[in-house]
């Protein structure tokens, strides 16, 4: 029920569109009450109840005050809505239920509709016949609860004693809840601002994000009313009431369908507004961490700057990157590192052998001494560590180990299954996962399930390497911003990257590769995609910066992970704020379209057309093409048919009126 409602919320001016005749109905049906009520009709007519609770006004009515009379009654939400035809006093229907803490009044809306209002303005009024209170809520159709946002007391008061209260009799009755906050909070000078940095009186008013998650505790629709003039308790709450009311028509019309034909047959029906039209769903291709770097350990051999060999041969076993090994394994870390605290690294595995003495796995080329060594054809020129494999498991799995590593540490599964087809001995197989667990820091423990393992690192193992110094070989200088790189992770993510520093072109001879026409953060959320494979922009526009740059360097996955973003905030973002945003959906439609962004252009597209109303008042609706426009009137939302059936139900309904007015 409560996402419904918000639904309801959210598209207000639609509703409002749908039950426009509502307000005019009850204002012309009001001066017709006491004709109708003399004319008693064979027409059963039906009435909707409405209880609201609490006070719009800052400080309400407490114990031991007086119950508000039709002077102050008419200053109220419920009165301003109603209009000069309520009647204030008890209700005349069979199956009202007098409370003294509840001022009763009905009026007539829609024509031939009665509504009960039973108002108790104090929540404190309650407590003493709660029975009696109980027996009221279960008699309504509609709930109302009402505070001002100046009255922080009163509020929790209501939040913390009286919503536990309420939730489960909701829940049980299905009871559609309308909460209202009425009033402007001290730091605003127009409608209520819903900025979570807006927080300067939080301390004495009661913030929207706190209104917020109360309606979402009660399953309730919120609104928020700067005063009690006719146009926000008319535009705004009238549509959200009248909506209910007429949901609620329609379901007692269906409990009671032989007093429905009843009816008179030529009676109007309102026009049927249909749904909008879904918006088209973002697909984010999938992610290309694991074979990125695959990738790199296979072809990557150019920037390698570590080299294996065998302990007892010699012989070169295979190249690495240390940057990768380092950010994977605090194993590598302390050992490549080693030669700065002048300390040798031993490995936390203890192979029992013959002799029953430890062994370590891996150690620096002559105990621990790394040097610039002249490299084989096609790598480049730089400092080289040469580390020597002494275990002869490690050894032999060397490959399926450094393979292990580089698609993340987390497929223990898959490496299993590797070394079980190249070893073929079981026992053999479960000392070198023993080794390869210490190799990585990964102590096997009670927890240490498949779920656990997977969770550990994946595409988060080169986090430690982001914006870092260690093993740096480039900088980027962006507006005067120095943010160090790693070539190998940047050519295995990047095919522009990858060509920029393989080619004969200068960023691959040269240390210092400015970077022009990208702002320093939005590049540093792309370094950051680079290395963890996630993105989360802070803003509509930061989106759209990411995603010009990932077009830039040809990053697709990138970019439809910044579309997801863009069409995420612009969806969150309710109809009162998205009509007065300064951002422009028009200018980001052409954005996506000039950088080739075709999936957000399609749902941009289609969200104009959707919120139609809010976005042909706008100057810059004029700059849509001539084809981008037809496409939006093709699909806009509502459509000229509906605002055309509308028009003419309303002239019928006042003609209708008018002929009855004469007979009477």
């Amino acid at each position: 029920m409560g996402a419904e409602h918000t639904l309801c919320c959210s598209a207000g001016w639609a509703v409002r569109c749908a039950s426009a005749t509502g307000a005019e109905t009850h204002r012309e049906g009001n001066g017709l009450h006491s004709v109708e009520q003399r004319n008693k009709t064979a027409v059963t007519t039906m009435s909707i109840h409405i209880v609201a609770l609490g006070s719009e006004c800052p400080g309400g009515i407490g114990l031991g005050e007086e119950i508000m009379g039709q002077g102050q009654l008419q200053g109220g939400l419920l009165w301003s809505y109603l209009g000069h035809g309520a009647l204030v006093g008890p209700c005349d229907l069979e199956s009202s239920i007098h409370n003294p803490a509840f001022m009763e009044y009905t009026s007539r809306v829609f024509g031939d509709v009665t509504v009960v209002v039973r108002d108790c303005p104090s929540w404190d009024l309650l407590d003493s016949d709660w029975a009696s209170v109980r027996k009221v809520l279960e008699q309504a159709d509609i709930l109302v609860i009402k505070y001002s946002v100046t009255d922080k007391l009163a509020f929790q008061q209501v939040r913390n004693s009286y919503a536990p209260r309420l939730r489960p009799l909701l829940r049980h009755w299905g009871v559609p809840v309308i909460l209202v906050a009425v009033g402007a909070r001290l730091n605003d000078e127009g409608p209520p601002c819903t900025c979570p940095l807006c927080a300067s009186d939080w301390s004495s008013c009661v913030p929207h994000s706190e209104g917020l998650q109360l309606s979402r505790d009660l399953g309730a629709t919120y609104l928020e009313l700067p005063s009690l003039n006719h146009v926000f308790v008319g535009r705004y709450f009238g549509s959200v009431l009248e909506y209910f009311m007429i949901q609620c028509l329609k379901h007692k019309a269906k409990e009671r369908p032989e007093k429905r034909r009843g009816n008179k047959v030529n009676e109007l029906c309102p026009p049927h507004l249909e749904q909008p039209a879904r918006l088209p769903p973002i697909r984010v291709e999938e992610s290309s961490f694991s074979q990125d770097m695959q990738w790199l350990l296979e072809r990557g051999m150019q920037f390698a700057d570590v080299a294996f060999y065998a302990g007892d041969s010699g012989k070169e076993l295979g190249w690495a990157h240390a940057a990768v090994l380092c950010a994977v394994s605090p194993y590598f870390r302390q050992l490549l590192l080693g030669h700065k605290t002048r300390e040798r690294p031993q490995s936390r595995c203890v192979c029992r052998e013959r002799e029953g003495g430890p062994q370590s796995l891996l150690s620096t080329w002559d105990g621990g001494i790394i040097d610039d060594m002249p490299r084989s054809e096609g790598h480049l020129t730089g400092r080289l560590s040469r580390l020597v494999v002494k275990d002869p498991l490690l050894c032999m799995c060397l490959w399926e180990t450094l393979m292990f590593i580089y698609r993340g540490a987390w497929e223990w599964d898959h490496l299993q299954e590797a070394l079980e087809e190249k070893l073929k001995n079981s026992l053999a197989v479960a000392q070198l996962m023993e080794r390869i667990r210490s190799l990585i820091g990964r102590d096997r423990g009670p927890r240490d399930t498949p779920s656990a393992r997977a969770a550990q690192l994946g595409p988060q193992t080169l986090v430690n390497l982001f914006n870092s110094p260690l093993y740096s070989d480039v900088i980027f200088m962006v507006q005067g911003s120095v943010l160090p790189a790693h070539r190998a992770v940047l050519v295995a993510r990047c095919d522009v990257m990858a060509a920029m520093f393989s080619g004969k072109y200068a960023e691959a001879r040269s240390r210092v590769v400015p970077i022009h026409g990208v702002s320093s953060d939005t590049f540093l959320s792309f370094l950051e995609y680079l290395y963890t494979d996630s993105c989360c922009p802070a803003s509509v526009l930061q989106a759209m910066a990411v995603l010009v740059c990932a077009e830039m360097y040809q990053v697709k996955r990138l970019q439809h992970l910044c579309e997801v973003c863009v069409c995420a905030y612009l969806q969150s973002m309710p109809s009162r704020e998205l009509s007065s945003t300064g951002i422009s959906v028009i200018r980001l439609l052409r954005r996506a379209k000039c950088h080739n962004a075709e999936q957000l252009y399609v749902w941009l597209l289609h969200f104009i057309s959707n919120n139609y109303l809010i976005f042909s008042h706008k100057p810059d609706f004029l700059e849509l093409s001539e084809e981008e426009r037809e496409q939006v009137e093709r699909l806009r939302w509502p459509s000229r048919g509906y605002l055309q059936e509308l028009s003419e139900y309303q002239h019928r309904r006042r003609k209708l009126r008018k002929s009855r007015c004469i007979v009477m």
